[in-house]
């Protein structure tokens, strides 16, 4: 695994040593002979991890990790001890150090500690990168996740509905989303200082919608599954909808547009009051690219609720879930993300699909992240995966992924 270290050790021999196995293994590697050196090459953005020896003249190991973790409290910090300082590394941990080596040690365990930091450092950078688009962004940044070109068609189509201030209908197949697409939609609109309401359609009387009606006054009504609505509560909304102060409604449904032209019992004045602005929530199967983003976010917040710390995503975590068709769409995935943070199996996998698109979901997975870590920098993205640039392209051609979309 790649990454960068900081390298402290007042040993010379050690620290080359040490430094020509990691450079070998593939990493960017700054070595210090001290704590004075060291502590220039620490900041904040330092996406890298820090080893270093804990005896050292002048300020040791210790003031080197408590520096560390006053500049970056989640910066990992391997301390590396003499024989018989075993009791000095337990106090190192016990100060925040995430791992300690007894020196001499094996090249293999040196490595797999690293890996390690490395990979924990990477997560909460990831963590961090989300966290300032969910800051600066609007709302349809922050709350509709996804790079494919249907996730940011869907943005798109938020922010022009929001802009419009029409009534709305959201066609989305169950577990996609509907009733956060329209939550998006209000706090894009010129209203959303005011009230958001949500309903299950299905549950409303002529009575219970007029409640609502006012407790949604100047703001957004959101009617879920809104084609069960019974009539004689469409035709009381019907005639609510004409009131100055009636709210924005947003309809949500699993149906077609088909079902409300067919005579299926919903009236046809209502409908196409609705239906002035729609928008479409698109499957996770129809853009499998996005499952492993979306899949890091359900587990960052499954691990906050849980109180515990978010663990390894692994490649193969991410091509089963994949090559899986996900029926129950965002939802079912939010559900499987709790059970991964909890540690709870539950056998699902993507063997019921052929060979080749199995293969096809890793490939768009490996070329979609290359380009994240690159910001859309096609030329970088193909040396990471050591393809040539056409190949690099082609494979974009095949799978219609656009670099500039992750830029």
């Amino acid at each position: 695994m790649s990454g960068s270290v900081l390298l402290v050790d007042d040993d010379r021999a050690v620290r080359d040593a040490l430094g020509q196995t990691l450079m070998l293994a593939g990493y960017d590697v700054t070595l210090a002979a001290s704590y004075i050196e060291a502590k220039d090459h620490i900041t904040v953005d330092f996406s890298g991890v820090i080893v270093s020896d804990i005896r050292m003249p002048g300020k040791d190991g210790f003031d080197l990790l408590h520096y560390a973790r006053g500049i970056d409290p989640d910066l990992p910090v391997v301390l590396l001890t003499g024989e018989g300082d075993i009791p000095m590394a337990v106090r190192g941990l016990q100060a925040g150090a995430i791992n300690f080596l007894e020196k001499p040690c094996e090249t293999q365990d040196f490595l797999t500690v690293v890996e390690n930091a490395q990979r924990a450092r990477h997560m909460v950078m990831e963590n961090r990168v989300l966290k300032r688009q969910v800051e600066q962004g609007d709302a349809a940044s922050r709350l509709l996740f996804g790079t494919s070109t249907l996730a940011e068609g869907l943005r798109s189509q938020a922010r022009k509905a929001a802009k419009a201030g029409t009534h709305v209908l959201i066609f989305g197949a169950p577990g996609s989303g509907n009733s956060k697409v329209a939550e998006v939609v209000h706090l894009l609109s010129e209203n959303s200082s005011a009230a958001f309401q949500k309903r299950a359609a299905a549950s409303l009387t002529p009575d219970s919608l007029a409640d609502v009606l006012k407790l949604a006054e100047g703001g957004t009504l959101f009617l879920d599954e809104i084609s069960t609505l019974r009539q004689d509560v469409q035709f009381a909304l019907t005639d609510a909808m004409d009131a100055p102060t009636a709210p924005r409604i947003i309809g949500g449904t699993y149906e077609s547009p088909a079902f409300f032209q067919d005579g299926a019992g919903f009236s046809s004045d209502l409908f196409y009051r609705l239906n002035v602005m729609t928008l479409r929530v698109p499957s996770l199967k129809e853009r499998p690219e996005d499952i492993p983003e979306l899949f890091r976010h359900y587990v960052t917040i499954a691990a906050e609720q849980a109180g515990t710390s978010a663990p390894q995503i692994t490649p193969d975590t991410i091509s089963t879930l994949m090559a899986q068709d996900w029926p129950g769409n965002a939802r079912a995935l939010m559900n499987a993300a709790m059970r991964f943070t909890l540690g709870v199996s539950d056998g699902e996998s993507g063997a019921d699909l052929g060979l080749a698109e199995q293969l096809a979901r890793v490939e768009r997975s490996l070329l979609t992240d290359a380009l994240k870590r690159f910001h859309g920098n096609a030329t970088e993205a193909a040396k990471a995966l050591k393809l040539p640039r056409k190949t690099f392209y082609d494979k974009l051609a095949r799978h219609e992924i656009r670099a500039e979309l992750y830029r």
